[in-house]
């Protein structure tokens, strides 16, 4: 998933925590302690990345192909067959499995060189596919409205690369993000719930979440998800640096340093990216990719895992509000458990899961009516160039509110 201008926030961060008050310099020192060996350095990335571009972009321009479909599905076939490949090797080493694992190792590291080997080409050619799309939506730049310019900005460009890990920190009595600190992409499960129990014994709720894509420039885009994952992602880590040009943006990243903070302007921006992202992502597949394009994540099974999201939400923020945050926990607790025997697994469902996916207001752990507002207005756009436009120069909910009504009062 996409995640918020950290790569800007987090530097902004350091000078607002500079002028907190004593009690939050004393948490953030001992959380300081507990994260430092873990954080990842977005500079050190960034100082690697950016002359790799500069190399390729001199050296290593790719010349548009009849194949390029075929490179791109042949890439995401061989991503899914290294999964099965690690389960099935995985499985013999435990003992659960008979088999011999060196022909499977062998074939393991066949595709791996292969995929390598695609990952630069793939980048472009979906690159190309993105900036073309949102160009005949007639969407370039954030000054395109004031000045003609039909030139991508900033240029659309990512890397299929595992992103960093996330530490969401919310307070126990309220679902709420105080603090987002970016840690190394490796850590292993034990190193997590290792950290996670450090912190929450600062009287908070944590959750490290491995994130699907991070708005960096390049971004970052996970090189182990699906096709129209990282169509989608590229696109929404796009319009997160797009959308800083513009108040809404600008709002929200003051809001990621907690120098002004606004959940509603945060819920806004992630859900307006959110449906852009989709709605762009099915233009591209429908286009170049045909056979991913209705592909769907669904099951035969009656059980409705969104409407039971929303209800645990709702009854988490009704036990907050009494001030009843043992049985929120406890109630949590066991909705997790619950929804594992439903074939829905979550390592941890606290309040800090619903800080971090709760500004999604078009997904399932938001109770926000702004997801439903942000759809009513997309109804009434002409376009999606026409949607965008309107929702980014928004500075507060109530801009969201007037647009809707002004739009019914016609």
């Amino acid at each position: 998933m996409k995640i918020k201008l950290i790569a800007i926030a987090s530097l902004l961060l350091l000078c607002w925590l500079s002028g907190s008050c004593a009690s939050s310099r004393d948490f953030d020192v001992r959380l300081s302690s507990i994260v430092e060996p873990y954080r990842f350095s977005i500079a050190k990335w960034e100082s690697a990345a950016i002359p790799r571009e500069v190399n390729q972009w001199i050296f290593s321009r790719y010349k548009k192909s009849d194949d390029e479909a075929h490179m791109v599905t042949e890439y995401f076939s061989s991503i899914e067959r290294i999964k099965t490949l690690k389960s099935e090797m995985q499985a013999i080493n435990a003992g659960t499995r008979q088999g011999d694992s060196a022909p499977l190792e062998a074939e393991l590291n066949r595709l791996q060189e292969q995929r390598m080997a695609l990952e630069n080409t793939v980048e472009k050619i979906i690159e190309r596919q993105i900036r073309e799309t949102l160009a005949q939506q007639g969407i370039f730049n954030p000054i395109n409205e004031y000045v003609r310019l039909k030139v991508s900005f900033p240029p659309v460009n990512f890397e299929l690369e595992k992103p960093p890990c996330l530490l969401v920190i919310s307070p126990r009595d309220r679902i709420e993000s105080m603090r987002e600190i970016l840690l190394q992409p490796s850590l292993s499960l034990k190193e997590i719930e290792g950290i996670e129990a450090k912190v929450d014994k600062l009287g908070v709720s944590s959750l490290v979440v491995e994130l699907g894509g991070l708005s960096t420039y390049p971004s970052f885009v996970t090189n182990e998800a699906s096709l129209r994952f990282v169509i989608d992602t590229a696109t929404e880590e796009w319009l997160h640096q797009y959308l800083v040009f513009k108040p809404l943006g600008f709002l929200y990243l003051l809001d990621l340093t907690g120098a002004s903070r606004n959940y509603e302007i945060a819920t806004m921006n992630e859900t307006l990216t959110s449906m852009v992202s989709k709605e762009i992502g099915s233009i591209v597949c429908g286009k170049y990719y045909p056979e991913y394009g209705n592909s769907v994540n669904q099951t035969a099974s009656d059980f409705d895992f969104n409407r039971e999201m929303r209800e645990i939400r709702k009854t988490v923020d009704t036990y907050l509000a009494r001030g009843e945050i043992e049985p929120a926990e406890e109630f949590m607790e066991q909705k997790r458990q619950y929804l594992a025997s439903m074939g829905h697994y979550i390592r941890r469902l606290n309040q800090a899961y619903f800080a971090f996916y709760g500004t999604y207001a078009d997904s399932p752990t938001s109770i926000s009516p702004i997801g439903l507002e942000l759809k009513e207005l997309r109804s009434q756009s002409a376009s999606l160039k026409d949607f965008l436009n309107k929702v980014a120069v928004m500075t507060s909910r109530q801009d969201l509110r007037d647009s809707i009504k002004s739009k019914l009062e016609r």
